[in-house]
């Protein structure tokens, strides 16, 4: 029977962050928070933690994950996810239809929001699918020392900005067979749209980090 899997890629070398994967947030590690997310979903047969890292490799036992090991030469700064994702389906020993990429930097996610993506993913039979959330700035470039408006004319109001739409992070939904040809989206992949102060959560740095502490506390503790 074929599978849906989560895989949580998480190094151990973060150089701007360090030790960042497993920070207390919220009395949990940073990656606990996507494990145990993972772990409310019916539909996800098995967790998996792509990592090089020992302490990570603990977290991921205390919180009921499957390890796999990242070899080093898929674990370098510039190493691409993908890589990490297709080495998964590589050594794990289940037949695997579809994948969830939960990164552990987005820890945070609305609750309902894996179950509306999957829904989605599987009613329009999709091969990927991917969160976005609207960007109202006003954006432009630097040019020649001047600054090049982008998506708006000078005196122009934001909300009449044409819409434009940054991926998020939050999560990813993709067909094995896809990220095994090293894909992960492409053209069609399918942009679902999020709006949610969670959505600008991404840490890498100590400032993402405090910031990520800020709205887990007001959304999730206060609401607990």
């Amino acid at each position: 029977m074929s599978k849906t899997i989560a895989i949580i890629p998480a190094r151990g070398g973060s150089k701007r962050l360090p030790g960042k994967n497993i920070l207390p947030l919220g009395g949990k590690p940073l990656i606990a928070h996507s494990i145990e997310f993972a772990r409310k979903h019916s539909f996800i047969d098995e967790v998996y933690v792509s990592t090089d890292d020992a302490e990570i490799k603990k977290v991921t036992l205390k919180f009921r994950a499957k390890i796999i090991d990242r070899p080093a030469a898929i674990s370098g700064d510039f190493e691409p996810t993908i890589t990490a994702l297709q080495h998964v389906l590589e050594v794990v020993e289940a037949k695997v239809e579809n994948v969830v990429l939960l990164q552990a930097t987005n820890p945070l996610r609305p609750e309902f929001l894996l179950n509306e993506a999957f829904e989605i993913f599987k009613k329009n039979n999709l091969e990927s699918l991917f969160t976005v959330s609207r960007d109202e700035h006003k954006l432009g470039k630097i040019e020649d020392g001047k600054f090049v408006a982008f998506n708006y004319k000078p005196g122009q109001r934001s909300q009449d900005l044409e819409p434009l739409y940054f991926e998020n992070g939050l999560l990813y939904i993709a067909k094995a067979s896809l990220i095994q040809e090293g894909i992960l989206m492409n053209e069609n992949s399918f942009p679902m749209v999020v709006n949610h102060p969670f959505t600008k959560v991404d840490i890498d740095t100590q400032e993402d980090f405090e910031y990520a502490e800020y709205l887990h506390n007001k959304f999730i503790i206060h609401n607990s």
